[in-house]
Parts: structure tokens; C-alpha cells; sequence
């Protein structure tokens, strides 16, 4: 028998205020053709200027916690992926843990862009199966809108706000594929390529938040290598063939990039679950809020192979292959 990570509940939320296409081409030269046509993105949901990126987290990890039917004083580890923090210091997972009544477990951040959510479940996921704590709140977190320079058009029609959530459980398995629970993770980085993908300011640096800033070309480039690589990667760790999957959820950075992986895989349309169009690239927030969307319509049910994947600055890309 092993410990596994169950995925017994997920939550998210999307700020009140949507930004539609047709919004954004009054604020930089850009049409809602040249956005759908070139991202896929129809809309992008922005933060309140009085609204934290804890507040989006705390929403987010309420109605995981009412999906799994835990209270927060269950909780023992709160991890937190987001690049937008609430404050240099201390983590904005702390801001949660105290409104949510889990005081006393660890909890903090963890910063790898839009592959942050599946370092964090990969974090959970080994403290767990070292037996350290029973249950895990992981959460994807994005303020975007406040480090997004709104006269490049090349990066700010791309970007939008929310949080997403998962609580997991610790239940024993047989060790097999059949088990429910994370079956597999695998994290990568790469920091050779910071200056395709990166923000220019920070506390040692500028003193200052910075804005983003992207070679668009060259990180769709090697998304679609490094996302194809790493899901084949977690399938080669199972022994299973890519046909064994029910979901692929995916980054959620532009529907082209979706599109090409998949077809490097060899998944059809049909499998993937695709947010993008409704808020855009979230970082570390799209797939918990991808996920989401799928468990609450029906899509992904108990007993589903679901297959996450992202990139995102540093590099840093991972996978995470969960039986639901």
C-alpha cells in the first residue's frame, strides 16, 4: 500500500469586472479579429483596485473546501502559486491561511509563473506521501492586470485575473495506475532562457513591480516542445500511452499553443479543456480554474485520467497525471 494525494474537491473564482475584446482595442491598437484570430481570447476578467490576489485565493479555496466537505481547521499545508503576491513579504498564503482558520500547519508561496500550480501540486503531493500531513489546500493565485504594460499590445491583450484551488487527501492505494490521486509529477526549469520571458523590476533589482515583458515567438516555440516532451514524459513514468487519457487540462496560455501541443500529442479536440477564451491567460491560476469548470459541468468525473501540463517564465515547465 502508498499514500496517495486524492483530489476530493476545487473552487475558483473570477473578479466581478469583465474586459471584453472590444474594450481592450479602446485602450491599445487592437481589434477583437486580430485577439480571437492570433490567442483564441475573447475575454479577460481584472481585479477590482481594491482586491488582492489573497482575496481572489480565499474565494477560490472556500469552495474547494465546501466541495471536499473539509473545514479549514482540517487543513495542514496551504501552497500557494502566484507572481503577483499581495506583498514582497510575508506570503499571500498566510493572508489565506489566517482568514480561512487553518492557523498553525505550514503554509507559503511558491513563484513559477504559469507553471506554479503544478510545482505546488507536486510540492503537496510529496509531503504527503512522506506522511507529513494528511490534508493539502493548493491553490493558483494571478493579479496579472498590475504588472501588464496596457500599451503593448503584444502582451496586455493576453493577460487576465482569479484564483483557482484543489484540496487533497490522503488516502492509501495499491501503488498501480488504477489508483485514485496524483500517479505522477515532473518539474523542469531552464534559466538560460529569463530574457524571452520575464518582468523588468523587482525589489533588488528596480526597487520597482516592473511590467512584463515577452519574445512571443520564441516562447510559443518552446512551449509546444517542452509541453509535448513532459506530458510524454509523465505517460513513459505510468507505462501508459496517451490514448489512456480522459482529460488533458492545460495552461491556458493561448489557444494556438493549445492547439499545436495537442496535435504534437496526438489528442483530439475533444479531450482538451479549454478556459481561454472566458479569461485568458491566468499564469498560475488557469489550470484550477480549468479544472474547475470541467468537474462542475460534469466533464471530469471519478475514475477520470486527467493529464496537466504548463510553461511558463524562467523557463519552468511540469506536468502532473491525476486519476480523479
Amino acid at each position: 500500500m502508498v499514500w496517495r494525494s486524492v483530489v476530493c474537491g476545487t473552487g475558483s473564482f473570477l473578479p466581478e469586472r469583465v474586459m471584453s475584446n472590444a474594450e481592450m482595442a479602446s485602450v491599445v491598437d487592437t481589434s477583437d479579429e486580430w485577439i480571437v484570430e492570433r490567442t483564441g481570447i475573447r475575454q479577460r476578467h481584472i481585479a477590482a483596485d481594491d482586491q488582492l490576489t489573497s482575496d481572489l485565493a480565499f474565494v477560490a479555496a472556500e469552495r474547494a473546501l465546501d466541495a471536499a466537505g473539509v473545514h479549514g481547521f482540517d487543513v495542514d499545508l496551504i501552497i500557494l502559486a502566484t507572481a503577483t503576491p499581495d506583498k514582497t513579504f510575508p506570503s499571500t498564503a498566510t493572508r489565506v491561511q489566517a482568514r480561512l482558520g487553518c492557523v498553525g500547519g505550514p503554509a507559503f508561496d511558491i513563484q513559477a509563473v504559469c507553471s506554479g500550480f503544478v510545482y505546488a501540486l507536486a510540492v503537496a503531493d510529496n509531503f504527503i506521501k512522506a506522511g507529513q500531513v494528511r490534508t493539502a489546500l493548493v491553490i493558483g493565485a494571478e493579479t496579472f492586470s498590475r504588472i501588464l504594460d496596457w500599451s503593448d499590445r503584444g502582451t496586455c491583450v493576453l493577460f487576465g485575473d482569479g484564483a483557482g484551488a484543489v484540496v487533497l487527501k490522503a488516502e492509501q492505494g495499491q501503488g498501480d495506475c488504477e489508483d485514485r490521486g496524483i500517479l505522477t509529477t515532473h518539474l523542469h526549469a531552464d534559466g538560460t532562457h529569463h530574457d524571452l520571458l520575464y518582468v523588468d523590476g523587482g525589489p533588488s533589482s528596480t526597487k520597482t513591480v516592473g511590467s512584463l515583458r515577452m519574445a512571443g515567438r520564441d516562447v510559443f516555440r518552446h512551449a509546444v516542445n517542452n509541453l509535448s516532451s513532459v506530458v510524454q514524459e509523465a505517460l513513459d513514468a505510468v507505462q501508459l500511452d496517451i490514448a489512456a487519457i480522459d482529460w488533458l487540462v492545460p495552461h491556458q496560455a493561448n489557444q494556438r499553443i493549445l492547439d499545436s501541443t495537442a496535435r504534437k500529442l496526438g489528442v483530439s479536440a475533444e479531450k482538451v479543456v479549454v478556459t481561454v477564451d472566458q479569461h485568458a491567460n491566468t499564469s498560475a491560476a488557469s489550470i484550477p480554474l480549468a479544472l474547475d469548470a470541467a468537474v462542475r459541468d460534469g466533464r471530469i468525473r471519478p475514475g477520470h485520467l486527467v493529464l496537466m501540463e504548463a510553461m511558463g517564465g524562467g523557463f519552468t515547465w511540469g506536468s502532473a497525471l491525476v486519476r480523479m
